[in-house]
């Protein structure tokens, strides 16, 4: 499937040709496929178990390795380019594989060479091998995310041409030579640097855990276990969407592989129930959101921070769960107002059988959580191992429960063996090879930035327009973020937001872990800003719903993002520290993101102008809560926010709400 903006897929392949047949993928390019990601499987299993050589070596051998996944993926799904015949696609992609063979075999054989004796003297060959690994990554990022594309090019022709941009950002203009090497002998930018290194080895070996749990159907039982949920009552049948993406969003990190996985389960549960499909569909958009913030996968931008801060990730997943607590709190309290909305169409429906293997999956679903937070916080194991561990563990109880269930069905063979350990390497060498190159194309990208010195500039324009006042300056920050969110992957959002406003706040004393959560904050909100918002554009389809009403209904849904945004700000304890001072800003952060929500869905009068006066005091007494200095303050401003909300659940919730016509 097409990737997303977050590197998740999109709803499905592009077809080949208007009304031409799909063609059936050849059986050598299934064998050639497999092979190659089974080669790529064991030597990153290897090296998770060795780390031998170091992580720039391993990505100078599989960065190409993850191309030929790439175009053999493209191939066998008939997305290559598919208005070439397909002798074409088989002759050009030949070429690819063999360059991109080529660099490999180059790069491993010469990597001391060019690492040591060559370091800043690359010969030509050097310097060619890297343009063409290069040009290689572009032609990816031409083919998936041509935003991306656009802007390296952009980027690339003004580290060239420099010279001829006038005012502050005039530079003399760079060789081409050192832009080839910038953007990839150098090791330190572009695409065989730290980004893509990252991909390869930490959060690969969380993709190996989340491949398996995928393969093994560990997913469809947390599904199946939300239906359970969803048949007790109205209120929990829409509720079932926000505790199926909390579930999926720990161990996926993907705002749009959230919305596909729970998304067509819950959506299709919610509007058979009589929920409007704009609703149901911007109720599953706000819940999957909630996949870049819930630990302990976080999203790419998580493992970026802790690589930007230099601290360990496990640092990261430390102060994320409090943040990611208080969105879903805020999104559940936004569903649950919305579902009083519908209660009387709302109707039961009936639960999915649970059979022993679902439950069996659910624990070893909630085990795998547990290790992950056990074994790196209890033990302190890097977490690199810690993944790996569990991978071990959890693989041979979910291929052990695959055996017994096999058994007991009387379906022993080596192929329904073998079956989930195909769609396990499959996933895997997807999604990682995947993550790679968008992590190579961002590299691209960060190099260009770097070697001209653009952050810099642009930091100085941020400070001299917001001066050293802290407010106007995260208001800056703000729209710089959700301009790139338009049409970037949150985590290049996240790059180059952390990269323009990280200098010039921390210059002026804020606190690095309040400056990267902000700008890891806007990231996620990046992936709803309109028009571009993936996730709602999967929920939309799914929900045969208009895109830009789900749109504009998710974002009321989700308020909690942007009082999270204020909140690391006014707030600080909440990402500082984890302890007692963490727990009191987080509970701060939520009474104040729950008042918000109250005022902006629930209805307290039926005279509009009575309901109106209530709503206003509620979000000023919630703003209070949130933004005022003194904490005692803020305190004491909870009790008439708590009579507030009250007096609605008392008085209100049972009210007859209209439903406006043609809301379905």
């Amino acid at each position: 499937m097409s990737p997303s903006r977050d590197g998740g897929a999109a709803l499905a392949p592009d077809t080949a040709a208007p009304g031409a047949p799909p063609r059936p993928p050849h059986a050598v390019l299934e064998r050639l496929y497999r092979l190659s990601a089974v080669f790529f499987f064991a030597y990153l299993f290897f090296y998770y178990w060795t780390s031998a050589g170091g992580p720039t070596l391993l990505a100078i051998t599989l960065v190409p390795v993850t191309f030929v996944l790439f175009t053999l993926e493209e191939l066998r799904n008939d997305r290559f380019y598919p208005r070439l015949p397909a002798a074409a696609n088989h002759i050009i992609a030949a070429l690819y594989i063999g360059a991109s063979i080529g660099v490999a075999v180059y790069m491993h054989a010469e990597y001391i060479e060019i690492g040591t004796v060559r370091a800043g003297i690359w010969s030509g060959t050097d310097l060619a091998m890297g343009a063409l690994m290069t040009a290689l990554i572009m032609e990816y990022a031409r083919k998936r995310y041509m935003p991306l594309f656009i802007l390296n090019i952009v980027l690339i022709l003004y580290a060239a041409y420099g010279s001829a941009i006038p005012g502050m950002f005039y530079h003399p203009g760079l060789s081409w030579g050192r832009i080839a090497s910038a953007m990839s002998v150098e090791m330190s930018t572009g695409v065989f640097s730290n980004l893509p290194q990252l991909a390869l080895t930490l959060i690969g070996s969380f993709i190996l855990v989340l491949s398996a749990l995928r393969a093994f159907g560990c997913v469809d039982s947390i599904l199946k276990g939300a239906s359970q949920i969803a048949v007790r009552s109205p209120h929990a049948l829409p509720q079932a969407a926000v505790v199926g993406s909390i579930g999926v969003a720990a161990v996926s990190g993907s705002g749009a592989a959230n919305a596909i996985t729970t998304g067509s389960a819950t959506i299709p549960a919610m509007i058979g129930a009589g929920m409007p499909r704009v609703t149901a569909a911007a109720i599953e958009t706000a819940s999957s959101i909630g996949g870049q913030l819930m630990p302990p996968i976080m999203g790419i931008s998580a493992f970026l921070m802790a690589e930007f801060l230099g601290r360990s990730y496990f640092d990261v997943v430390a102060r994320g769960y409090a943040p990611a607590i208080i969105y879903f709190v805020g999104v559940a309290v936004s569903v649950y107002l919305l579902s009083t909305r519908y209660r009387h169409r709302l109707e039961c429906v009936s639960a999915e059988i649970m059979r022993w293997t679902d439950w069996t999956n659910i624990g070893v679903f909630l085990l795998v959580v547990a290790g992950l937070i056990g074994l790196m916080a209890v033990f302190h194991l890097p977490p690199m191992f810690a993944a790996l561990d569990v991978f071990i563990a959890v693989m041979a109880a979910l291929l052990a429960t695959h055996l017994v269930s096999s058994a007991r069905n009387r379906r022993v063979s080596v192929r329904a063996i073998a079956a989930p350990l195909g769609r396990f390497v499959d996933a895997f060498a997807n999604m990682t090879a995947d993550l790679t190159l968008l992590l190579a194309t961002l590299s691209i990208m960060t190099g260009a930035f770097v070697i001209t010195g653009i952050p810099t500039k642009i930091g100085s324009i941020l400070i001299e327009a917001a001066g050293i006042n802290l407010g106007a300056m995260a208001l800056v920050a703000f729209f710089f973020g959700a301009l790139l969110g338009t049409g970037l992957p949150p985590a290049p959002t996240y790059i180059l937001t952390a990269l323009v406003i990280a200098p010039p706040m921390i210059k002026i004393g804020v606190d690095p872990w309040v400056v990267h959560f902000f700008a890891f904050f806007i990231a996620v909100w990046g992936e709803l800003t309109p028009p571009t918002s993936v996730t709602a554009a999967v929920t939309a389809k799914i929900a045969e719903a208009p895109f830009l009403q789900t749109l504009f209904h998710a974002i009321l849904i989700c308020g909690s993002l942007f009082v999270l945004m204020a909140g690391v700000f006014t707030r600080p304890a909440l990402v500082l520290e984890p302890g007692m001072a963490q727990i009191e800003a987080m509970l701060l952060i939520m009474a104040s993101s729950i008042g918000l929500s109250f005022s902006i869905q629930a209805r307290f009068a039926e005279r509009r102008s009575i309901d109106v006066a209530l709503r206003l005091a509620l979000a000023a007494i919630a703003l209070v809560v949130l933004v005022h200095p003194d904490e005692r303050v803020a305190g004491l401003a909870c009790i008439p926010l708590a009579g507030l909300v009250g007096y609605w659940i008392l008085r209100r919730r049972d009210a007859p709400v209209a439903v406006p016509t043609g809301a379905r």
